[in-house]
């Protein structure tokens, strides 16, 4: 699997355990919803910043999206 696709993968599971939307989520970190999504799906990559603001929002850190470390 593409680091892509494994990050969406995980960035999916933690916002399900958070209970929240697409939506919530992109306009916490301030982008639109379909871009959001396509980071989910794998097929955009996020930004450095917008990957703070993710590990921020989710209480994540980035070397758990990145596959680094297992929490």
């Amino acid at each position: 699997m593409e680091l892509k696709e494994e990050v969406g993968k995980k960035l999916k599971e933690r916002r399900t355990e958070l209970g929240m939307t697409q939506r919530e989520v992109a306009a916490a970190i301030g982008i639109a919803q379909p871009m959001y999504q396509r980071f989910e799906k794998g097929v955009y990559e996020c930004s450095f910043s917008q990957l703070a603001a993710l590990c921020r929002l989710f209480d994540i850190s980035a070397d758990y999206l990145l596959g680094l470390t297992d929490y």
